[in-house]
């Protein structure tokens, strides 16, 4: 039986492929997290006047939320398995804390409409960027750049409350988000390669817990982003 995991290990081919599986299962597990705590956070009254009532809580988790990511992403070759892990399913449940709003603002039909959408857009941009060719490599830091000139819009429009340019912004990021799980994707089997026959199983654990951290972010902001254009279509 330790031969067998130990082949895998060795062999960079059969080492993707599970590797891939890891990091979907642990995606799935961590959005599953999101939705149950979003969910069932959003249907208790005491939790909502608690949350949106205290300024300070709501900003507090938000920092969680940004150090959690920064440590995960940075220092996770440092941290034990069971750490990354705790630290990636605590995400999950503290971003599904900050989500309890979309289950007050939009209705049950949009929200399993703008998940279908999402979930087949993610789709085929996972599908690309593990089977092509082509090096995406290139495109990250105009993909970065853009997300960030992105960004500034959305603040601009804070101030401006344009309801063309939300769905303007909405469009650019589902498109952005789509080329960054793309992305995403074929970095996952860059870093597989770039262990060589070299891989330990801990390594093997926690390169699936950075690679499903990456796609579960991009899913999420696919969603997001869509859930904005269903809602603004519903509303009108």
């Amino acid at each position: 039986m330790n031969s067998d995991k130990d082949l895998i290990l060795r062999d960079v081919r059969i080492r993707e492929n599970v590797l891939l599986k890891n990091v979907y299962l642990w995606m799935i597990a961590g959005l599953a997290v999101t939705a149950a705590v979003s969910y069932g956070l959003a249907h208790s009254a005491a939790f909502l006047r608690f949350f949106f009532a205290n300024p300070m809580l709501m900003i507090a988790v938000f920092i969680a939320q940004l150090v959690m990511v920064m440590v995960l992403s940075g220092r996770i070759e440092r941290l034990s398995t069971g750490t990354a892990i705790a630290l990636f399913l605590g995400y999950s449940a503290v971003t599904g804390l900050t989500l309890t709003s979309i289950f007050i603002v939009y209705a049950g039909t949009v929200i399993a409409s703008a998940f279908v959408s999402a979930a087949a857009v993610f789709a085929a941009g996972a599908i690309y960027g593990s089977v092509t060719k082509k090096d995406l490599r290139g495109i990250g830091g105009y993909l970065t750049m853009a997300l960030i000139g992105m960004m500034v819009a959305l603040l601009v429009n804070m101030f401006l409350g344009s309801s063309t340019l939300d769905l303007l912004i909405s469009a650019i990021g589902v498109l952005l988000f789509t080329g960054l799980t793309a992305w995403d994707s074929q970095k996952i089997s860059d870093m597989n390669r770039s262990y060589g026959s070299m891989m330990t199983r801990e390594e093997l654990t926690k390169v699936g817990i950075l690679g499903a951290l990456d796609l579960y972010l991009d899913f999420l902001n696919i969603f997001l982003y869509l859930l904005r254009i269903f809602g603004r279509s519903s509303d009108n």
